[in-house]
């Protein structure tokens, strides 16, 4: 006897067929045409159990068949497949209540693992339905690789929830993009999206940015402030790089996140708050617990749903969309309107993008500015990146096997195993970093990790030292003098 009954739309033959041959297989009764109205007719005499459908049929495009399937039968689970493969058709997916969105193309073993899934959740609520305006190809998010479809899907389910979430990833992956996603397609779209960056704002004046502060809570409150708090109440809270928030203040943001209220620097009266939390980062805030730098509670309460951004070496797959997207916007802005040839396009695939698309789309407006040409070529893109490598260091040798030898040695070699190829850009900084870590570590071990005389032997301002102890991720002890 058959699992269940599973009802196929794609007016795509070769699909359908695989479909049939992977359900027949997993032990269930497929069914499959090639248009929307045989679908609805199967439906509406109460065939099925689950139904898989594309977005884009011959004769009504799903998006617009699902409503009448979920008002007719709402506890029948809708698999939604797409070839288009952007963010909206996503939440547009979720918004219309189906059960799961799948890119093509797909694995059908997952497809089988989700059939399977959606049958043992009998009874199921269908989604909240809400109407998201078509936004063509200018999308909160930009992307058709493997790595952006899997974010597009746990976007899709996270904006029909409360959930709070911490998003992690590299600077310049577009996380704040991704916490107004989450925002704008979610249930408090209608309330304000706040965000604040920790990294941003001096440690004394982190608690009074948060929480607010009353009229002479300290010197120079002459009024009584609104806290980020206070301003997103309702909506949503983005607190963005959250690994560079003081202890102090941890602590405080947790009992907030427990009690649900807060009080004013300054204040007595406790306040009441309704906010979604999204935090972000680009720190290992395991590794922040295990200096000591981070609270575990607070990690956990705030790590409800981890999302992880890939870097775009990651999706190089999405390099020429993300391109052509910022030169439509060089252009909007007056900047003027270029093409670019699919070399340049591979030339640029081929880079490595250490600052990821905020490095890249600075990268594209630089080029609109720079360059008369209504093509931007393989040999501009060539030229560009080239001048943007840092040459090797010009020192002279050391008679004696110096520090300048060593590193002069080592870059030596470290240019030869690129053969006629250059290392990445960024070298300056790989390079200092590689000789600061030791000589600051070295520093706090012969001074026994006293900071202040540390950054006398270095010759640096205290605060100096602190940040760069902190940037590198240094973990200080301080031992007693012999």
């Amino acid at each position: 006897m058959a699992r269940g009954t599973i009802l196929i739309a794609d007016d795509d033959t070769a699909i359908r067929t695989v479909l049939n041959q992977a359900l027949a297989r997993a032990g269930y009764a497929p069914r499959a045409t090639g248009n929307a109205a045989t679908l609805w007719r199967w439906v509406s005499q109460g065939e099925g159990d689950v139904v898989i459908t594309d977005v884009v049929m011959p004769d009504e495009n799903a998006f617009d068949l699902i409503p009448r399937i979920k008002k007719l039968r709402p506890e029948l689970p809708i698999i939604v497949m797409s070839a288009q493969n952007t963010l909206m058709t996503a939440l547009t997916a979720a918004e219309k209540g189906a059960y799961e969105y799948l890119p093509k193309p797909f694995d059908l073993s997952e497809v089988v693992a989700v059939v399977a899934r959606a049958l043992s959740e009998p009874g199921r609520k269908p989604q909240r339905s809400q109407q998201i305006e078509s936004e063509g190809e200018e999308l909160p998010l930009i992307g058709r690789s493997h790595a952006m479809q899997e974010i597009y899907r746990v976007l899709a389910r996270l904006t029909q929830t409360d959930l709070t979430v911490m998003i992690s990833g590299e600077s310049g992956t577009g996380k704040e993009l991704v916490a107004r996603v989450l925002h704008d397609y979610g249930k408090r779209r209608h309330g304000p999206f706040v965000p604040i960056n920790m990294a941003a704002i001096p440690r004394e004046l982190i608690e009074s940015e948060l929480f607010g502060h009353e009229k002479g809570a300290f010197t120079g409150a002459q009024t009584r402030t609104q806290g980020r708090f206070e301003q997103a109440e309702g909506g949503t809270l983005f607190l963005d790089e959250i690994g560079d928030m003081p202890l102090e203040a941890q602590t405080r943001l947790l009992r907030v996140l427990q009690q649900g209220e807060y009080t004013t620097v300054g204040g007595r009266t406790p306040i009441k708050t309704n906010v979604r939390i999204i935090a972000a980062t680009h720190r290992d805030l395991k590794q922040q617990i295990a200096q000591g730098l981070f609270r575990e509670d607070l990690f956990y309460r705030l790590n409800v749903v981890p999302l992880r951004i890939p870097p775009l070496r990651e999706r190089l797959d999405d390099v020429g969309d993300l391109v052509r997207f910022f030169l439509r916007t060089a252009s909007r802005e007056g900047l003027g309107q270029k093409s670019i040839e699919t070399g340049a396009i591979e030339r640029l695939k081929a880079h490595v993008w250490p600052g990821n698309i905020r490095e890249l789309e600075n990268f594209v407006r630089r080029l609109v500015a720079l360059y008369p040409q209504d093509t931007l070529t393989r040999e501009i893109i060539e030229q560009e990146l080239a001048e943007q490598t840092p040459p090797a260091p010009q020192g002279s040798v050391g008679e004696g096997g110096d520090l300048s030898e060593m590193v002069e040695r080592y870059l030596a070699g470290y240019f030869a195993g690129f053969g006629s190829e250059l290392p990445p850009p960024g070298l300056h900084e790989r390079v200092i970093r590689q000789v600061e870590l030791p000589l600051l570590t070295a520093a706090l071990a012969a001074t026994r990790g006293n900071q202040i005389r540390a950054a006398e032997l270095l010759g640096l301002n205290r605060n100096t030292l602190r940040a760069r102890i902190k940037a590198l991720d240094i973990r200080v002890f301080r031992t007693p003098a012999p």
